[in-house]
């Protein structure tokens, strides 16, 4: 019998040797993972100003982004923090800033000048319960249709959803990726509950996406936004050996402003192909589609982590259910949607907030049922909330 016990315990070294080898846990929360995952994205400048619950990210990149040769600032409020990141990324800087709702909407009219003017930047929006001023220590989903709609013009923006820590360090890199390749602010919706909370993660077990840098103007005859109908322009900084100019206005490909009704036309054509057609490319998400079930749960951010509790407890109960946990909100993935949704008879959209994207879910889905069920009290929905709703839809 001891020879027994002494082979088991040598057993049970050499599976934890050889899981010390082969496995390394990080452990964090969401804000720092975001922070790191801009740097592994290549950011090199940051400002910002403290706003809970989203100070922790100027923090991490005050300690880590001057070690690593770059920029970390805080500016004398939102706007002026915003600002400089749009001058930094003119620049031919990797920008990034993060507030949440308060700041957000102070940033908007430097948004539509981001958007129009074709700047890349990351904008990480840590989301807490609103409107206004709200309360800064409870998390919800306020943000999600301010996001789209909070600037002029209605011009598409791209818009990432993280679920967990390891998320936010992944859509940190895939966020700048974006806006290099697009040339657009691109924004990272998280929530007071990811961003401050520890967990651990296994980083090295994950395949990360290839970074993606600015595509640069090569040639003679710079025209600053002269591009495909769905692409963006190259790029060239300002403050180089060529002159880059820059307007809020209407302008055309040269830069200058214009009233002439049909290169505005063109160019705001092309600010939304440019986005609209690669929907389907930049479109992330998790999907657990079980056989016999004939229910769809759609979710994102921290509520897709109840939901998944839910789904398990349900599947062993023999009552399945399949979910949906979108990573990527806008610009909707209008075509993911309605394929996922096609085979099921019953939809529940579960938010933390009282009903946002579910309206986009809906006009996709047109004549489909979509059941609902969202709060915003500062409390988080539970599996037994999900359950519960899934008994009595």
């Amino acid at each position: 019998m001891i020879t027994n016990m002494i082979r088991f315990i040598i057993i049970l070294i050499q599976r934890y040797e050889h899981t010390e080898a082969n496995m390394a846990l990080s452990f964090m929360e969401g804000n720092e993972a975001l922070a790191r995952g801009a740097i592994a994205a290549g950011c090199n400048f940051f400002a910002g100003y403290p706003i809970t619950p989203a100070t922790t990210i100027f923090n991490n990149m005050l300690k880590m982004l001057p070690a690593r040769g770059g920029i970390c600032l805080q500016g004398e409020d939102e706007i002026a923090s915003m600002g400089y990141c749009i001058g930094a990324a003119m620049a031919g800087k990797k920008a990034f800033t993060a507030t949440s709702g308060p700041g957000i909407s102070l940033y908007s009219e430097q948004i539509s000048f981001a958007i129009g003017s074709e700047i890349p930047l990351v904008i990480a929006d840590v989301q807490r319960l609103g409107p206004s001023t709200g309360s800064a220590t409870k998390g919800a989903d306020s943000d999600i249709q301010f996001l789209q709609w909070g600037s002029t013009g209605g011009v598409p923006v791209i818009v990432l959803a993280p679920k967990d820590a390891l998320d936010c360090y992944l859509l940190a890199i895939h966020a700048f990726n974006y806006a290099e390749e697009f040339r657009c602010p691109v924004f990272i919706a998280s929530n007071k509950e990811i961003g401050m909370t520890k967990e651990s993660f296994d980083l090295e077990s994950v395949l990360l996406p290839p970074i993606v840098e600015r595509k640069m103007f090569e040639g003679d005859n710079y025209l600053p936004f002269a591009a495909e109908p769905d692409e963006a322009p190259p790029f060239l900084p300002i403050g180089g050996k060529t002159l880059v100019r820059q307007t809020s206005s209407t302008h055309g490909p040269d830069g200058f402003i214009t009233n002439d009704p049909e290169v505005i036309a063109r160019n705001q054509d092309r600010l939304r192909r440019k986005i609209l057609s690669a929907c389907n490319r930049i479109t992330l998400f998790e999907e657990d589609i079980q056989s016999q079930s004939d229910t769809l749960i759609i979710s994102y951010g921290v509520t897709a982590r109840a939901v998944e509790d839910a789904s398990r407890i349900l599947a062993g109960a023999g009552r399945p259910v399949s979910t949906l946990t979108l990573k990527s909100l806008w610009p909707v993935p209008e075509e993911l949607l309605q394929e996922k949704a096609k085979s099921f008879k019953r939809i529940v959209v579960f938010e933390m907030n009282l009903g946002q994207y579910v309206h986009e879910i809906r006009r996709v889905l047109g004549d489909k049922k979509v059941g609902f069920f969202g709060q915003m009290n500062g409390v988080l929905i539970t599996p037994a909330q999900i359950m519960e709703v899934i008994g009595n839809a």
